[in-house]
């Protein structure tokens, strides 16, 4: 599903709250809570409508204050619970304060590993053992971006966790590795055990040779 980001005037983009893209539709307040057609530049108040759900969100200038949910990806829906607690933590501040949005989402890949049974103490050694066991680089890469940019955002150094747009990459790449991980796998356990048992069973023999 095509992901587009919530800004100010965008005729549509992916909800905050159905997380659907789709069309909205938009409403200019002034301060004084009146409409002023004349004077757009006064309007600095908004509200966009999902045209799929018919929820709201509340913009001022250019930020988004309602839901306040930030412009991160909806989560992937087979993240694990623990993972998702703090995606959605992050997801919350990360307009406010990307920085800790990217410390909060580097811990969430360090729950991952602990998911997918590695130890969960030292992040980049439970990396480590999951490319032992066949990881493939990409997702390794994508691991370790947001555990090298999630840790500067604890300790400082030359990248910018300050930016909105770098954070926003966290979120996409959190989604990536919940995806190759847990979905992909389970949907081809799922496709294989309608396979004819006997069918099953060749391959396994076949496997043991």
């Amino acid at each position: 599903m095509k992901y587009v980001n919530p800004e100010k005037n965008l005729k549509s983009f992916t909800c905050f709250h159905c997380g659907v893209l789709s069309k909205q539709s938009w409403e200019n307040y002034r301060w004084d809570g009146y409409r002023d057609s004349y004077h757009q530049e006064k309007n600095i108040i908004m509200t966009s409508t999902c045209d799929h759900c018919g929820k709201h969100a509340l913009w001022i200038n250019n930020k988004n204050y309602y839901p306040g949910t930030g412009n991160s990806l909806p989560p992937n829906p087979d993240m694990p619970p623990s993972v998702l607690k703090l995606y959605n933590e992050a997801s919350s501040i990360s307009n406010k304060s990307p920085r800790g949005s990217a410390a909060l989402l580097r811990l969430a890949i360090q729950l991952l590993c602990k998911e997918l049974g590695e130890q969960g103490k030292n992040i980049n050694d439970d990396i480590g053992n999951l490319v032992k066991q066949g990881l493939p680089i990409k997702i390794q890469q994508s691991l370790d971006i947001v555990r090298v940019i999630g840790n500067d955002a604890v300790h400082p150094g030359q990248i910018d966790t300050d930016d909105i747009e770098t954070v926003s990459k966290l979120f996409e790449l959190v989604n990536v590795i919940v995806e190759y991980m847990i979905s992909l796998p389970g949907r081809i356990d799922g496709i294989y055990s309608t396979l004819p048992e006997e069918k099953i069973k060749g391959i396994t023999d076949r496997d043991k040779k």
